[in-house]
């Protein structure tokens, strides 16, 4: 595994290395002891996967409350999604920023999240799925979220939205979180 750098502090681009012979190709998707090296969290708590049937799915952004904030390792297994993260913490170098990456199960890539960013993809082809494993444990009533969006942020999606849940729409931008306000 090999751990590099986004523009966000502490977000990471996780590249896999792959083994391959005829047989096809054998990765690590995990390694504790390397994890903890890289300040990343060492052992997930919870492990989710989101099943996306249609190429346009926007999901996000989300996040946890304090005090349940909580770090993701995403990888898309099937299709290819863009995946952005925006910086939450206030006394962050990088805070109030975006990163948007492409992740497809051809690449192998990952993108580790760390606590207090929010987070959102979208799909690049349907029948997509997105794996992620979790610091924390979902605790219902301290999910929040942020308007995709969003004109402070102005992030550049690569198409546009075709499938957006209610609740997905009627997210704040985050100004109206008293985010922005507080810098």
């Amino acid at each position: 595994m090999q751990f590099k750098p986004t523009p966000l502090a502490g977000a990471k681009v996780v590249a896999l290395n792959p083994i391959a012979d005829d047989r096809g190709s054998f990765a690590r998707l995990w390694c504790s002891k390397q994890s903890r090296e890289q300040g990343l969290f060492a052992r997930p708590e919870q492990c989710n996967v989101s099943r996306n049937l249609r190429r346009g799915t926007l999901r996000g952004l989300h996040y946890q409350k304090p005090p349940h904030l909580e770090a993701k390792l995403v990888r898309c297994t099937q299709g290819a999604i863009f995946d952005v993260i925006v910086d939450l913490r206030y006394d962050s170098v990088t805070a109030g920023q975006w990163y948007g990456t492409k992740l497809s199960a051809d690449s192998l890539d990952m993108l580790y999240i760390p606590e207090g960013f929010a987070h959102g993809f979208i799909t690049l082809e349907p029948d997509t799925e997105v794996f992620y494993m979790m610091s924390t444990s979902y605790v219902p009533g301290t999910e929040a979220g942020i308007r995709w969006d969003d004109a402070d942020l102005a992030i550049t999606w690569p198409i546009a939205p075709k499938v957006i849940s209610d609740r997905d729409k009627a997210l704040p931008n985050l100004r109206e979180t008293g985010f922005l306000s507080l810098h």
